[in-house]
């Protein structure tokens, strides 16, 4: 696999979305999210889906320029149409947008729907913490095609459900919990179709309910699996009401509409922690808090403890210094796409 320097990646990535009709804005918005993705290591929502987000510019699944619409708002709550706009550019107006009000009001809130993917949803309330204050987002993919199967059942009725949570700290890695409700991210499956790997038991099921480690049984009729293994209905449970934020309160609704366009559905809130107690204190006990956490011997066979979004930040200072390793097959379609729109030379990916 070829090693891409992040700033590099960025760069193929932005040139490539503005080639397809994306503006300089969108495009630097989506090409620095999917980076940072690959910087912290979750790859699955990285510089592979750039190619994916092309195709939906090209079927009118993603509308370039796509106006910001406010519906309904409060001074605490906004209700936000993207219009099928990017999803990182969408989500990230909305995000900043109530992170003003929660500087007013202390506490606010936002639903955004009609947008495209958002990418890794961290992004979003690590905004929030930047500012000082604590942020929540959580995500869904309103009626299009789903992927996880509800605990119990064979087939798929859930997305993959996503919560981040983000606290400001002291910490020189940010403080923060970004996971999917399922047992992990259906772009992981796809990275590991990709680069031809096996995939560990309990992340999905065949068309026939059966475990499996073959990654290809899930394009076949397979579904992902909710997070927790035999305590699955926990994941499922979590699936369920990050569903009902995202798709009900929304108004997206829930099942699958036949068009199967995708449609991430948000639910966001931002609480300014100097409401509650002074900031400056709050960040140190979070400091104190995560290095309690660390202090533990570690159990046999571990690494030790690492608090929420250091494994993250570890691998960001790794790949920063010593690049990005692209599979194949995504750097395929990248050098592909880059002689469609004749950018080949300029890129150089001849």
């Amino acid at each position: 696999m070829p090693i891409v320097e992040a700033d590099r990646l960025a760069r193929i990535g932005a040139a490539l979305l503005k080639a397809a009709g994306a503006s300089e804005e969108e495009a630097q918005a989506v090409a620095t999210g999917c980076v940072n993705a690959n910087l912290a290591g979750h790859d699955s929502h990285g510089i592979i889906a750039v190619p994916t987000y092309i195709d939906r510019v090209k079927a009118g699944h993603i509308v370039p320029g796509a106006p910001f619409t406010i519906v309904q708002e409060s001074p605490t709550t906004t209700v936000i149409d993207g219009n099928w706009g990017f999803g990182f550019h969408v989500n990230a107006k909305a995000m900043a947008l109530t992170i003003e009000k929660a500087k007013t009001a202390n506490v606010a809130a936002c639903t955004v729907f009609r947008q495209s993917h958002v990418g890794r949803l961290a992004a979003y309330p690590l905004m929030a913490a930047r500012a000082g204050m604590i942020g929540l987002a959580t995500a869904d993919s309103g009626r299009s095609p789903k992927h996880v199967a509800p605990f119990g059942g064979r087939e798929a009725r859930l997305g993959t459900n996503p919560i981040a949570i983000a606290v400001p700290s002291e910490l020189e890695a940010p403080f923060y919990l970004d996971m999917a409700t399922s047992a992990v991210a259906a772009g992981k499956i796809a990275l590991a179709v990709a680069r031809g790997e096996q995939i560990p038991q309990g992340w999905i099921i065949d068309a026939e309910g059966r475990h499996t480690t073959d990654p290809t049984d899930y394009r076949k009729g397979g579904a992902l699996l909710p997070l927790g293994g035999t305590e699955g209905y926990k994941g499922s449970g979590l699936a369920a009401m990050v569903e009902v934020l995202c798709g009900l309160l929304t108004g997206l609704g829930f099942g699958v509409e036949p068009i199967g366009r995708h449609n991430d559905g948000c639910f966001m809130a931002v609480f300014n922690v100097a409401a509650f107690r002074p900031l400056d204190k709050f960040k140190q006990e979070v400091a104190d808090f995560a290095r309690y956490l660390k202090s533990t011997p570690p159990s046999e066979g571990s690494r030790g403890v690492f608090y929420p979004g250091e494994i993250e930040y570890l691998r960001e200072q790794e790949r920063g210094k010593n690049g990005i390793e692209v599979e194949d097959a995504t750097w395929d379609k990248l050098r592909a796409l880059a002689r469609d729109y004749g950018l080949a030379a300029d890129l150089e990916l001849t």
